[in-house]
């Protein structure tokens, strides 16, 4: 990956935590300046996360459609500060299903390539828009959204920055098809407006990962 890459996405990680930290904040203020767990040594390396290098290190583009997230999950110091970080990947032709972050805005940015990106709102109208590299998107807290690299020969990476510290995913396919506790066909079925094999078609074809 070249230097100017790596540029690109420390400094828009860096400039999109603070505009997402300031106007799309998810999380209750704290009563102090961060959060720590009570005996745990706090230095630098507490608010230091080393996951992305990864990313950074990697001689050639993954096989498949991968991303990286630092939230307070994988780093602790973020809890209670509002803002999460995911790096995604793309192949050619790959595409992050339709999902919801239900605690968080988004701000995507583009680093290579170009991506095509929509979301849909609570009166069932979609707002797309095709993205080259160097432009931003908002995705609004709560809806519907997806990204989608339709080149045929290139490869795509988008830096997003999240006003939560825990802005979970529910990823619509999965979370309908291929759920540990699955819907009922017959629900789905005529939710869908199809039948009940068409639905165990789904769920088969989803039970395996994207890649």
């Amino acid at each position: 990956m070249s230097s100017s890459t790596i540029v690109k996405i420390l400094s828009l990680v860096i400039s999109a935590s603070v505009i997402v930290q300031t106007t799309m904040a998810g999380d209750p203020d704290i009563p102090s300046d961060f959060i720590a767990p009570d005996g745990f040594p706090i230095d630098g390396k507490y608010f230091t996360y080393t996951g992305m290098r990864a990313f950074v290190q990697q001689s050639a583009p993954p096989s498949y459609f991968t991303y990286l997230r630092g939230s307070k999950e994988e780093f602790a110091a973020l809890d209670g500060l509002s803002v999460a970080t995911i790096i995604l990947e793309f192949r050619p032709g790959d595409v992050s299903p339709p999902h919801i972050h239900p605690r968080a805005s988004e701000l995507l940015f583009v680093v290579e390539g170009s991506l095509v990106v929509g979301f849909v709102d609570t009166n069932n109208k979609l707002f797309t828009q095709k993205l080259q590299t160097g432009d931003m998107f908002v995705f609004p807290k709560g809806l519907i959204h997806f990204q989608l690299n339709e080149d045929p020969k290139n490869h795509a990476i988008s830096v997003s920055s999240l006003g939560s510290a825990s802005p979970g995913l529910i990823l619509v396919p999965n979370n309908l098809f291929n759920t540990s506790a699955t819907v009922d066909d017959r629900v789905l079925a005529l939710s869908f407006k199809t039948n009940v094999s068409t639905i165990q078609v789904l769920k088969k074809s989803l039970s395996t990962p994207y890649n």
